[in-house]
């Protein structure tokens, strides 16, 4: 195949930017160091500038500048793979672990990431099919259509006609999770962001567990089948199907899927957007209650929506988590309980998933139930929650700083429940960015304990 045939031009306004991906673990931790440099010495100026000005600042106050947030994202991004997700992980995931100004830093990440350069990712190719890996297809864009964390996406056309969609894993990043997860996490811990009291070992490994699982293109491969299977019946949702023999480790090729991003809904009928959301709770609650198997990352861009067959298009499985009946148990109990108010079956029920399993005070146990009484308002609301008419994030926000704050409760939740926690809060954004109104409480009834 000829080049000319193989490469589609950007279109005006498409430029992105590109960028090797440092794949040696000694580049790498230099990046990191040399962006603790930059950012300490960014601290000391803008101190001595405070200073003779009068003020005292804080020092969270002189690292969060709106300069030093720029240096870290642009870091961050530049590095992928575990250097961008592990502070989602640290932010995100247990919101109430880390100062919300840095939750907001790093969430700058999902939109920071740069494609790597066409040699690099040519060499990507060869390594994984072989020299002549063009002969493949009719067609291959070597713009992709998507860059994040651990990969990036190109649309390709194969000789049968069949459009396709690549997921392409940047090198060295299977070989950096490990040394990355801990690189961050440090850089976290002496900047002073993560208290010194938390403990967050624990949640270190399960990051760690969660993005090999992650990198690994042909388990996802795997669930997503799993997941075809599971939906096999249920046609409002769209799952690509897996092209086997141009799958690898790390490459994931499956059928190309048109849709709209679900963000983009905005402007759609009331209606649209209340149909979305529907659809996405009632997946949840059958992950959770139904498959046991939950995929965790509430990432935005996981979804697409067919307007002409009303389908919603679910597109990545990487994150996806398998959880045992005793935690599917016990959040059905917890949410149950919740519906009556029922504080001591709430505490029977988060002692079953998990929680309290360190030391805990009376005041800060009544703090965690009632953070669960505030996450759970739209299930306690009869008829539909209007998330576009609520301040609910904010509130469990300020909640679960109250409850580290003031309580002084520093301990990490459970893995399986912040990766639940985290699907869940991030199907309450999306709800909220669409101004859904849902009958959540109807759709989570059928799983509902009776008594």
């Amino acid at each position: 195949m000829k080049p000319e045939n193989i490469i589609s031009k950007n279109k005006p306004g498409t430029a992105r930017e590109y960028a090797s991906v440092p794949k040696s673990r000694l580049s790498r931790l230099g990046q990191l160091g040399s962006l603790a440099t930059r950012v300490a010495g960014s601290m000391v100026t803008e101190g001595v500038k405070q200073l003779a000005q009068g003020n005292r600042p804080k020092a969270s106050e002189l690292l969060l500048t709106p300069s030093n947030a720029k240096r870290v994202a642009e870091q961050l991004a530049q590095l992928r793979g575990a250097a961008m997700k592990v502070g989602q992980l640290l932010s995100m995931d247990a919101g109430d672990l880390l100062p919300p100004e840095l939750a907001e830093l790093l969430a700058r990440l999902r939109a920071e990431a740069k494609a790597m350069p066409i040699s690099q990712l040519n060499a990507v190719l060869q390594q994984e099919w072989d020299i002549d890996w063009q002969d493949r297809f009719q067609n291959f864009s070597f713009y992709p259509v998507a860059a994040a964390s651990i990969g990036q996406v190109h649309a390709a056309t194969n000789w049968q006609g069949e459009k396709i969609a690549l997921k392409i894993q940047y090198p060295g990043i299977k070989q950096s999770i490990d040394s990355d997860v801990d690189n961050v996490a440090t850089l976290l811990r002496v900047s002073g962001l993560l208290p010194k009291g938390v403990d967050y070992q624990d949640l270190l490994e399960q990051a760690k567990q969660q993005l090999h699982a992650e990198a690994d293109y042909q388990l996802e491969a795997k669930l997503l089948k799993q997941y075809r299977q599971l939906l096999a019946h249920d046609a409002r949702y769209v799952i690509p199907y897996v092209f086997d023999e141009l799958t690898t480790e790390n490459i994931l090729a499956m059928n190309f899927v048109d849709g709209l991003p679900v963000e983009s809904l905005t402007n759609q009928p009331q209606h649209v957007r209340n149909h979305v959301m529907v659809l996405a709770f009632e997946l949840l609650f059958k992950e959770m209650f139904d498959f046991r198997l939950v995929q965790t990352d509430p990432n935005f861009a996981n979804f697409l929506y067919n307007e002409q067959s009303q389908q919603l298009v679910l597109l990545d499985f990487g994150a996806t988590r398998a959880y045992p009946s005793r935690v599917s148990e016990g959040y059905r109990l917890l949410l149950s309980a919740a519906l009556h108010h029922d504080k001591p079956a709430m505490n029977s029920a988060l002692r079953q998933i998990g929680f309290f399993s360190q030391p805990i005070t009376a005041s800060q146990q009544e703090a965690v139930i009632a953070l669960c009484l505030e996450a759970c308002e739209p299930i306690m609301t009869v008829g539909e929650f209007d998330f576009g008419q609520t301040d609910l994030a904010r509130r469990i926000r300020d909640a679960g700083t109250a409850l580290s704050m003031k309580e002084n409760y520093w301990h990490t939740p459970p893995a399986d429940a912040i990766f639940f926690h985290r699907k869940l809060g991030g199907l309450y954004l999306l709800a909220a960015r669409l101004q859904a109104k849902v009958d959540v409480g109807k759709i989570f009834s059928p799983y509902r304990l009776q008594g």
